[in-house]
């Protein structure tokens, strides 16, 4: 059965007044939408990781530790742990201890990142940027699964039967690797037997259907099971298709405005708004409409899990609580009808 998840980077919202809420606000705030989420029955939450300040959680960890306090069932996620700019052996502790906290329900998401603050600020030269995520995302598989680890890297003091503490209590740790959409990542999630997090950012998603040929392919030939592949992208969901365009759009350009003057990007224009809608991946609309589009990603895709990134820039904590709760009541039954 198909799962279904939110995820959120913890965009620093407006608050009531129009003023930017202070980042401690945001975090809290964080906790009232995982437990809504909780509460409707949608299956996961992914918190990602930044080190900016349009971005309000550096340690998703801590924030999940705390929904986990607050949350019965919901699977606990980040979107993505930075793992190039982190250590695998901490990584793996942080998630096995949140893994305990929540009796199951810890997930570690892992990618390269599409932001590359933490080099800089962790002491990563951003030249080793591939052969830094291939040594780490190596051991980190290695960690998972096994409870004694020996193993030998370039960019990392070797490991001889290292036992790592806390261990799991059931393994293996629960772990994706987020995928961007080339065909090296595609195959390194194979290699390693984790299933995929495919981010569809922009453009129309079916285009990512032969990365998802190539990873049947991929793990065919290296016999590993089946594994589960899911879609990141995202969407905002209100009572009506107008509804959703005027109360996303202007918070939604200015944080791809943002992210764009750094990249060398032109402003948003509207025009491109709508076709992403109509055409690309912005999943967002009325019930209905969002329903629809996830259910033809999903059918076409194959995927075992789509996850909704809800947050966006400014966007009020008030619009997205409307949004999780449209989209846990209505959205996701929709769905599950329409693939029959």
């Amino acid at each position: 059965m198909l799962q279904f998840g939110l995820d959120t980077f913890g965009d620093v919202t407006a608050g009531p007044d129009g003023v930017l809420q202070h980042p401690a606000q945001v975090l809290r705030d964080l906790l009232e939408q995982a437990v809504l989420a909780d509460e409707l029955g949608i299956d996961a939450i992914g918190v990602g990781e930044h080190h900016r300040d349009d971005f309000a959680v550096s340690a998703p960890e801590v924030v999940l530790a705390a929904m986990a306090a607050r949350t019965k069932r919901i699977r606990l996620g980040s979107a993505v742990t930075v793992l190039s700019s982190d250590d695998p052996v901490r990584v793996f502790q942080r998630f096995s201890t949140l893994d305990a906290l929540s009796s199951g329900r810890a997930e570690a998401i892992l990618g390269r990142g599409s932001f590359t603050e933490s080099f800089p600020l962790f002491g990563y030269a951003l030249e080793d940027y591939e052969e830094l995520f291939e040594e780490k995302l190596d051991l980190f598989a290695k960690l998972r699964s096994q409870a004694g680890v020996t193993w030998q890297g370039r960019l990392r003091p070797a490991l001889h039967d290292a036992r790592v503490q806390p261990p799991v209590e059931r393994p293996p740790l629960g772990a994706w690797v987020g995928v961007g959409g080339s065909p090296q990542s595609v195959v390194r999630a194979a290699r390693h037997g984790l299933p995929m997090m495919l981010a569809v950012i922009g453009g129309d998603p079916q285009r990512f259907r032969p990365f998802v040929d190539l990873y049947r392919q991929a793990c065919e030939k290296l016999d590993q099971p089946a594994l589960p592949v899911g879609v990141h992208s995202p969407g905002h969901v209100a009572a009506t298709d107008a509804e959703a365009r005027d109360s996303f759009w202007p918070h939604y350009k200015i944080m791809r405005d943002r992210i764009g003057r750094e990249r060398g990007w032109p402003p948003m224009q509207r025009a491109e708004f709508e076709r992403e809608i109509a055409e690309g991946s912005l999943y967002l609309g009325s019930p209905d409409t969002v329903a629809r589009k996830i259910a033809a990603t999903a059918k076409g895709l194959e995927l075992s899990r789509f996850s909704l990134k809800y947050s966006a820039g400014p966007l009020p904590h008030d619009a997205m609580m409307r949004c999780i709760e449209l989209y846990g009541r209505e959205v996701i039954p929709r769905v599950r009808a329409l693939l029959g």
